[in-house]
């Protein structure tokens, strides 16, 4: 069997590597070289510059525009100096094109290097410059200012690109241009390849700290929203048990109810009948749908589920931890629906975690009020004190009792008080029917 090659594959690794490196260098210097890219303002908003006043602030954002503009100027200041006041119209237009060059890299940064490549013989040669061919000193200075203006604002391999054909353009204007005794292009090649490296780092460095910030951001949002799942499956497995409880029980009392009544009519027991089957289905609909929010590790607690009538426990256990709590209790204290109780329980139980955490040695005070329309709460702590320190967090049990309170339809607020404590309030409404049940 004979195996044919194409083009591609019969070529050598040594052609295919000079056909990358050539593709790279008409990538970085060939394609859109003429493109208009001007040069953005600076960010203000960050490093020293934020603490600039706010009139002052505005105008600094042109201060790279300003840089690149004074380079120019000492451009054509080097390029005047050799005239000492006797200058004709070509002893100015040697002055004058490399310092516009350097103003071009504002707007055409690639073009601006292929300008100063270019212009370079030609201002040597009307200057009549023999010694340092084909840099003349203003070209040279001009050329450097080039490559660490484009080199920042382009990506880092376009540097090392500009190098290597500078040091090319470099050995064909000694080989087949010399018309100098002398060239300054082993200095020049030598300050570039040091001020390239030095933009490199510094773009490298910068490039590696806006993903470390971005990924960052990305994590915390993530973590976030992890976060708030969580505590939304924990929501909807408690409320699976709380429902499913009810619901059952709703099916066994149906079932049962015929029995408890002699002799009972047909249109009663088809009545009960009715009922439970409808139970029984609202259970199977229910746990089909809030049962995929749990693990398959996951066991329904044995204990039932905390409500109001545990807060005393919860305070005697967060006294024992350290914290001096004060518990209030107002209004005409009622049953409330169990959804209710639990989630009032939770609530304060995070917000108290949470002055455990943030304000250590702090006094809180909790207090639960039974209004005509619903259940208040009111979890208050002063100042941290003492000598340990707060522990660090992101404010997700801040999200986690705000997702209660939303599903059962109240308010809640959180903010910090005037003295440097924290208060947590919120407004759970109960219908008149809901307490009776």
């Amino acid at each position: 069997m004979t195996q044919t090659q194409s083009p591609e594959t019969s070529r050598s690794p040594e052609f295919r590597l000079v056909q990358v490196a050539l593709g790279g260098l008409r990538q970085e210097l060939f394609h859109d070289a003429f493109a208009y890219r001007p040069l953005p303002r600076m960010d203000v908003h960050g490093g020293p510059t934020r603490f600039l006043p706010e009139r002052i602030r505005v105008y600094a954002g042109l201060l790279p525009h300003a840089v690149v503009a004074f380079a120019a100027m000492i451009v054509f200041i080097i390029g005047m100096e050799r005239y000492h006041g006797a200058i004709g119209p070509f002893g100015l237009l040697t002055a004058l094109v490399p310092a516009a060059i350097v103003l071009l890299t504002l707007v055409r940064p690639v073009l601006a290097f292929w300008a100063s490549l270019g212009t370079t013989p030609f201002v040597g040669y009307l200057a009549s410059y023999e010694v340092g061919w084909p840099w003349a000193a203003n070209s040279l200075a001009a050329h450097l200012v080039v490559l660490v203006v484009v080199a920042a604002r382009t990506r880092p391999r376009t540097a090392a690109w500009m190098w290597l054909v500078t040091a090319g353009y470099c050995f064909f204007a000694e080989m087949f241009l010399g018309i100098g005794v002398t060239s300054d292009s082993v200095p020049l090649l030598f300050v570039a390849a040091l001020a390239l490296l030095t933009v490199t780092v510094f773009q490298v460095r910068r490039q590696a700290t806006r993903e470390v910030t971005a990924q960052q951001t990305v994590t915390a949002q993530e973590r976030s929203k992890r976060t708030l799942l969580e505590e939304r499956t924990t929501i909807a497995r408690e409320l699976h048990d709380v429902v499913a409880h009810h619901m059952s029980v709703v099916a066994i009392q149906a079932e049962a109810a015929p029995y408890r009544v002699e002799n009972p009519p047909p249109e009663l027991e088809q009545a009960f009948l009715t009922i439970r089957e409808n139970a029984v289905a609202a259970l199977t609909e229910l746990r089909r749908i809030l049962g995929v929010v749990r693990a398959e590790d996951y066991e329904a607690p044995d204990a039932p589920q905390p409500t109001l009538a545990d807060l005393d426990a919860l305070v005697r256990n967060v006294r024992e931890a350290g914290l001096d709590v004060e518990k209030t209790v107002t209004g005409a204290v009622r049953e409330l629906p169990q959804g209710v109780e639990l989630s009032a329980y939770r609530i304060v139980q995070e917000a108290l975690s949470n002055v455990l955490r943030h304000a250590p040695g702090a006094a809180a005070k909790v207090e639960v009020s039974y209004v005509l329309g619903g259940l208040g709460l009111r979890i208050a702590n002063g100042p941290a004190r003492g000598l340990v320190k707060p522990s660090p967090g992101a404010g997700h049990g801040i999200t986690g009792m705000r997702e209660r309170v939303t599903m059962l339809g109240g308010e809640m607020t959180a903010e910090a008080t005037d003295d440097g404590g924290y208060e947590v309030t919120a407004f759970v409404p109960v219908s008149r029917e809901e307490a009776v049940q």
